[in-house]
């Protein structure tokens, strides 16, 4: 595993975004973001066959007439952006079970 080096302020971001954490298993964010309403994304790690198989979920709760008219407003184009996010994740991580330890 890759340890990046940060800022303090990007290493206390991440320990305030984070909301759950099973080693090997499971990975909550909770979204620091100016939002009509609370965000989090979650990753599962499930085990499948000889691997894993990835679950993304999008958690959103809205805030009001607002929070609804903003998710589903812009609900195809997160659908889009957490599509990409999860392909590239798997892409890393089968890039890196590949690679000679």
């Amino acid at each position: 595993m890759e340890v990046v080096q940060g800022s303090r302020e990007n290493l206390l971001a991440l320990q305030r975004a984070l909301e759950g954490v099973e080693a090997g298993r499971l990975l909550r964010l909770w979204l620091e973001m100016r939002l009509p309403g609370k965000a989090w994304l979650e990753w599962q790690a499930l085990p499948k066959g000889g691997g894993s198989r990835l679950v993304q979920t999008a958690y959103f709760d809205p805030k009001g007439l607002t929070g609804l008219l903003y998710w589903w407003l812009l609900y195809p184009f997160y659908r889009r952006i957490f599509s990409d996010l999860a392909r590239a994740i798997v892409r890393e991580a089968e890039a890196a079970a590949a690679k000679p330890p």
